[in-house]
Formats: structure tokens, sequence, C-alpha cells
């Protein structure tokens, strides 16, 4: 029995990366996608998601436009290290969709896509967490029909963004500690400290550009972001972040997980939108989350590559 499966974000050219994954995996049912500021401005985000959606020919997943600002204060900026559209420059060379984004705005399809699934949705969101701490803020009688949340985000050893915060925690401080401190929903937290070391190189990229229509245009997206990655891991590869979280909302377990109490830093200072671990062994704190720590990176790179290379 598939998994029912939403993803939530903001692409961006590793969450094109991530939503390819999806719609190549036949363990999950990718019933909806929700986008949100971040990477881009909204009605990019959206627009490449539609593009993206387009390219898979999977057009029948409703998509739907989410939050265009943090819950609190503005966002500073936005990320630079996707390029000028989100995919590096060419979002105009995927196809052009032949249908619009959903009537509903995000939050209003969450809802009805958690109210007529049959069973518990597991939802991805990978980008900044403002359409899910709205939707659990609006609807707390829902929490029973999410499964989990498997979100990317944070660092347990500092940031992206700033020396403390990674990006999608940062864009919003406030919507982070809702949904990760504040919300009763499981969540497995996968940050960029794991998905850092997931990163892929120029040969994993090459293959699959050669593997198909499709794969080629994946690999068509990447220009910009790897460049941006060769100057922030000093070799020439780049990070999948959004794929990695991905693979665990699609294959329970790849990653490793332990439980911490955490918190985000939403205070104005050099530490805003970090992610605080109580990594003591006996903390004061109870609850907690769960949070990728390793994997079989191998492993997992080629769990990725195999499953793109499906896509035709």
């Amino acid at each position: 029995m598939t998994t029912p499966l939403i993803i939530d974000t903001d692409p961006g050219v590793d969450d094109a990366f991530a939503l390819a994954l999806a719609a190549a995996s036949p363990e999950v049912d990718l019933i909806g996608v929700t986008t949100v500021f971040g990477n881009v401005s909204p009605e990019l985000t959206t627009r490449n998601a539609l593009r993206v959606l387009a390219l898979l020919g999977r057009e029948d997943v409703p998509v739907a436009a989410g939050a265009a600002r943090p819950l609190v204060h503005p966002q500073p900026h936005v990320s630079s290290a996707h390029g000028s559209d989100g995919l590096s420059g060419f979002a105009d060379t995927l196809p052009e969709p032949t249908r619009g984004p959903d009537a509903r705005d995000a939050v209003t399809l969450l809802k009805d896509l958690l109210e007529a699934a049959e069973r518990p949705v597991t939802i991805a969101p990978i980008g900044p967490l403002t359409n899910i701490a709205l939707l659990l803020a609006a609807h707390p009688g829902l929490h029973r029909r999410i499964e989990r949340l498997v979100v990317m985000g944070g660092g347990v050893r500092g940031g992206n963004i700033t020396a403390a915060a990674e990006f999608n925690l940062w864009c919003d401080p406030e919507a982070a500690r809702r949904v990760l401190v504040d919300a009763e929903v499981p969540v497995t937290l996968v940050p960029m400290d794991l998905t850092r070391r997931c990163a892929v190189d120029v040969a994993w990229l090459e293959e699959l550009g050669a593997s198909s229509a499709v794969g080629a245009k994946l690999f068509g997206l990447t220009p910009d972001y790897l460049a941006a990655y060769r100057r922030f891991l000093g070799w020439d590869g780049m990070a999948v972040h959004d794929a990695v979280a991905v693979a665990e909302a699609v294959r329970p377990g790849i990653l490793q997980v332990r439980r911490f109490p955490v918190d985000v830093e939403c205070a104005f200072g050099p530490g805003r939108g970090g992610l605080l671990v109580d990594e003591r062994l006996e903390s004061a704190r109870g609850g907690g989350i769960d949070i990728a720590v390793d994997a079989d990176l191998d492993g997992l790179r080629g769990f990725i590559l195999e499953r793109l290379l499906t896509l035709v």
C-alpha cells in the first residue's frame, strides 16, 4: 500500500530533484504540492513547481500557492545559490504547464487533502515552514491525519545563511519554532549537517544527464547551483538537500535518526534562526523530535540516482 505524500516546497534546484524522486518512487502517492516563498519569490516557486511537474508528466498533482512572507518579520533577502529564477536561469527550458495553480490556497489544499485521504498523510516540507505552521494553527483537529512531517532544515553544528542558521529555518524562525517545538505532530528533521555529507559529484550528475530526456533537463537546471556549491564545498559537486529528505519520506529508515529536544532561536541577533539541539544525556526537558544523524552515504546517493534514472 502506497503512502500518500504532500511536498511543501520553494523550487529551487534541489527541490526539483526532490519532486522528481517522489514522482519516480512507487512507494508513495504524490497527492499534492504546495509552494512557499524562499529560494525565490512565491510567484516563481509556484511557476517552477508547475513546470517541474509538467516535465515529470505529473500535471495531475494539484499545486497550490502558499505564504508569500514569514509569519511575523520580513525575510531580509532571498537565496542567490539557485540563480535568478530559482532554476539557474533555465526554468523556461522546462515544458509550459497546461494547467495553472489550484484555485485554493496552500493551507486550504493541505486541509482538503488531509480530510480526503484514506490513510494518514506524510508531509515533506522542504522550504520555509510558514505554510505548515499556518495549517497546524488553523486546523489543530487535523493533527491526527498527519503520519509525520519529514522536514529539511536546520543545522546542528551551524548554518549556511549565517554562522548559526540554515536557510529554511532562517527564513521564518517563528514558524519553524511552532512546527518543530510546539506542534503535536511526529517530526523527522533532516538537517544540513547530513545533507551536505550526501552531496553528489559531477560524474553522478552526468550519468543522470545522459540517462533520458528528463534526466538531461534536470541536469540542465544545475549550472548556477553547481557553481555556488563549488565554493561552498571546495570540490566539484552539489548538495541535493531536499532530495535527501524526500528519500526518507519515500523509504522510512533510509536515514539513521536520534531523538533530541530542540528549540529555534527567534531573538534578533547573530543566532536568529539557529537550531538549538539539546544533546545532553540527561536533558532536563522531555519530548523532542527525530533528527537524521547518519546514513549509508554511497547507498543513499545510489538510491536517489537509481530512482531518477527510471524517469523517461
